[in-house]
């Protein structure tokens, strides 16, 4: 295994981690997690930056998290439209008219009488109201617009969970590269005390010319490897910028080291039952379940009678001085005797609608025992990798110092020193991208039992809530 393999795999699960962001969120919404809406002004002064600064400042101002705020406004509002059809509904009008009509025109010819009336004028002020008083189709459809709109909230509180995950993988992402950076310029250090040893043994004529062309390309390649990872570093920073609203340009420092802890005593299936109960997209997809149960009532409640109360009540005359006080009260009860089959297909297509959200359902349910085992075995595996990498580390640094004191002692090329140098670079570069991997899967386990943004943290520093 080499040292781009390492950093192939964490780069892999970083991937994995993110695509898995959008589960509980509408496919067009996928990348708005990774954005925000930037806040304040950038300073010159570097931000201190810990994840709980991170994740709460993403929850502020993380795209996805407003948007989902927004999907909860429009459902409470396609709430109270649907209220609104169970609601007395009161209008106010004054009409002026003026009218001249020909009798002649309707076949009136009275001797005596003149043809053409007018011209008069007729005012009429007038408050007219309607209120339903039996309509169980409105009613249905105003209890799945409430179940829509819980559901919705639901899934707004998801997004948070979403935002703390994506927020916490990258946060992740940046400290590893932080630690390459750290591993990258020991080695570069340690590269150029051995180009400075084989230059001087070159001088004394100890050794040939192989050996300090050999130590000068193993220092550039370590030179090389640094300039890369603060390149990523910088991206990476960029992307967690992004995500979280700070300003362009805000330069701002990581605080937060996350070292190697081990898993508290949490049971895959505790945790599973857990985020049953705990999971805002699972509550969201049964109260989807719900809505759409009533609103098949509501389809199939159109064949049945409704009632209503219409009334008025104003005063009409010649002039408004010269008026008199008329009203009218109306209630009326039908029933439908034939739609055309509109009832019917409104049914069938409710009916569909039921059971693609409960598929939706069992499919998400299937979906989060299998997000936490998953999570369970790259925990066990990435834990156990942690474990062999720290130890060698130790091995190829004791390595190392060997082979330098053997060049030192004559006995031996520099070759094994430019080796040890390698095993030691990729032994730190399996141990970073372990750690990480490890930390991604905690941040994964979080997200999946539900309640992310205090069990992530938690879990990161071995514990649970």
């Amino acid at each position: 295994m080499t040292g781009l393999h390492g950093r192939a795999q964490a780069l892999l699960v970083a991937s994995v981690l993110l695509a898995s962001l959008a589960s509980a969120q509408d496919r067009s919404n996928e990348g708005a997690f990774s954005g925000s809406v930037p806040t304040g002004q950038a300073t010159t002064a570097r931000l201190p930056l810990s994840l709980s600064d991170a994740i709460s400042r993403g929850m502020k101002t993380n795209l996805g998290a407003l948007v989902a705020n927004q999907d909860v406004r429009s459902a409470q509002a396609a709430r109270g439209v649907a209220l609104s059809r169970l609601l007395p509904n009161v209008t106010a009008g004054v009409s002026e008219e003026s009218q001249q009509i020909d009798l002649a025109a309707f076949g009136l010819s009275l001797p005596g009488f003149p043809k053409v009336v007018g011209p008069f004028g007729l005012t009429d002020a007038r408050v007219v109201a309607s209120q339903p008083i039996l309509d169980f189709k409105s009613i249905y459809n105003t209890r799945s617009a409430t179940a829509d709109q819980k559901a919705a909230s639901l899934s707004a509180q998801d997004a948070h969970d979403i935002v703390a995950l994506v927020v916490t993988g990258l946060y992740l992402q940046a400290g590893a590269g932080a630690s390459r950076i750290e591993t990258a310029r020991a080695q570069v250090k340690a590269a150029q005390a051995v180009y400075d040893q084989a230059a001087d043994f070159r001088k004394n004529g100890v050794v040939p010319a192989i050996e300090v062309l050999r130590a000068q390309v193993e220092l550039q390649t370590e030179q090389q490897r640094l300039i890369s990872y603060q390149n990523d570093v910088d991206k990476l920073k960029l992307r967690l910028a992004r995500a979280i609203g700070l300003p362009d340009g805000q330069p701002f420092d990581l605080t937060d080291t996350i070292p190697y802890s081990p898993l508290p005593s949490l049971t895959l299936e505790d945790a599973v039952a857990r985020a049953y109960t705990s999971r805002m997209d699972y509550q969201s997809a049964e109260a989807r379940v719900t809505a759409a149960e009533l609103s098949r009532k509501a389809a199939d409640a159109g064949r049945l009678p409704t009632a209503a109360f219409n009334g008025n009540y104003g005063d009409i005359g010649p002039t408004l001085d010269n008026s008199h006080g008329t009203f009218a009260a109306t209630v009326s009860v039908s029933v439908p005797l034939f739609q055309g089959g509109r009832v019917k297909n409104e049914v069938v297509q409710a009916d569909a609608e039921v059971e693609r959200r409960k598929a939706e359902l069992a499919e998400l349910r299937g979906r989060i025992a299998y997000e936490i085992r998953a999570a369970y075995l790259d925990l066990d595996a990435a834990g156990r990798q942690t474990q062999v990498a720290r130890s060698t580390i130790d091995l190829a640094q004791q390595q190392l110092t060997q082979s330098q004191d053997r060049f030192a002692a004559g006995v031996t090329g520099n070759l094994e020193v430019v080796q040890a140098q390698e095993a030691v670079a990729t032994a730190n570069e399996n141990y970073i991208s372990s750690l990480y991997v490890y930390n991604a899967a905690k941040a994964t386990l979080g997200r999946s039992i539900g309640n992310a943004e205090k069990s992530i943290p938690s879990l990161l520093q071995g514990g649970i809530q």
